[in-house]
């Protein structure tokens, strides 16, 4: 590992921050993989354009624009410290920020709301107009959503979900008002079925307003069976990108959760004892599922994939930051824009959601994947 990590800091391609890429907290670390692979091995596809000098100012991270893991350039994440019909005030990272608000600029906080109707102290997240523009044109404020298998039911409202082996469980009370709505896409509220809902965060759960995704009624441990295929991969792989909270990741990190991390990663879910759920039920082992609904080749963490919306016309180069071994239970689609393939193939980070043009309340977008960028 010495060797390695001065090939890395010896490497004339790397900026500075390489120093610390082992011990870093901020984003960086999530990609250390690919910068220590192209080090050690010479490879320049994970790192091509990675370069301290570059004349980008939009994004302040001396990055070109489509490079991968890190440089949010048109997301901008924050606490509302004050807003008007025309002035959103922003707490980041950075310090306090003004931003002007476009005049069709909408947000949602549970459903469609005015700016000017968002609170003080809610947690937000922008999208700018363009990368060299600070003017906003969409806001999400304390959005949240909850993936993954119900495990307990109490009443007609409150669920217990796994949501995976990175993820843990998450409790989800439906609103009043919003059961029927949630209920003609997922029909079965009962405990081995998959959900999947959007709403507003709070502490220690979830509100759930809408359903992300119409997703067949079938139990999570017998999803359907996939047409067999013949020959190599696809390439480029089409099918539904979805996004996730957080959780410990960095709030604005630009990454993936990929559905087919090489099974010697530990990328699965350890059954949960009787004291933890109720009935002989137990969690289910993505891996035992099968491949799932999309044909996707094995990959590990900070593995580089180009992804594109095929309804916003974006495109970005991202890492695979974790598991998305959850996303290969599901087997819907995405209509945003025409009807996607059936299964997901990414679970992009929230900031990365964003940043290549999906709307959060959305729940998905169309999307292209090619591994390797």
């Amino acid at each position: 590992m010495q060797s390695h990590l001065r090939q890395v800091r010896n490497s004339t391609d790397f900026p500075r921050w390489c120093d610390d890429v082992m011990t870093s907290t901020s984003p960086v670390r999530f990609v250390r993989r690919s910068v220590l692979k192209a080090a050690v091995l010479g490879s320049r596809s994970a790192t091509s354009g990675w370069r301290a000098d570059s004349a980008d100012g939009a994004d302040g991270d001396g990055l070109e624009p489509d490079q991968p893991g890190i440089g949010l350039r048109y997301t901008v994440l924050g606490k509302i410290l004050d807003v008007s019909p025309h002035i959103l005030v922003l707490e980041t990272d950075a310090g306090e920020q003004r931003f002007p608000l476009a005049p069709t600029a909408v947000a949602w906080r549970g459903g469609p709301v005015a700016p000017a109707a968002l609170r003080h102290g809610d947690h937000a997240i922008v999208r700018r107009l363009a990368p060299d523009s600070p003017v906003v044109e969409r806001i999400w404020a304390e959005a949240g959503r909850v993936t993954g298998t119900i495990i307990e039911r109490d009443g007609p409202a409150t669920l217990l979900v796994d949501e995976g082996p990175a993820k843990g469980r998450r409790i989800v009370i439906i609103a009043a008002g919003a059961s029927g709505r949630i209920q003609v896409r997922f029909p079965r509220l009962e405990p081995g079925y998959l959900i999947d809902v959007i709403g507003l965060r709070h502490d220690g759960f979830l509100q759930a307003l809408i359903p992300a995704t119409a997703q067949p009624p079938y139990h999570a441990g017998h999803p359907p069976t996939p047409p067999l295929v013949g020959g190599h991969v696809p390439d480029p792989i089409s099918g539904t990108a979805v996004w996730h909270e957080p959780g410990e990741e960095p709030a604005g990190l630009l990454g993936l959760a990929y559905p087919a991390l090489d099974p010697e990663t530990s990328c699965e879910r350890v059954a949960p004892t009787p004291a933890t759920c109720s009935g002989d039920l137990h969690a289910v082992d993505p891996h035992a599922t099968g491949p799932g609904c999309v044909r996707l080749p094995y990959l590990s963490v900070g593995s580089m994939l180009r992804l594109r919306n095929d309804c916003a016309g974006r495109g970005r180069l991202l890492p695979v930051t974790g598991c998305g071994a959850t996303a290969r239970l599901f087997c819907d689609r995405c209509v945003s824009c025409g009807t996607s393939r059936k299964g997901r193939i990414a679970d992009l980070t929230m900031a990365a959601f964003v940043e290549l043009g999906g709307d959060l309340e959305a729940g998905c977008f169309n999307a292209a994947m090619t591994i390797g960028g």
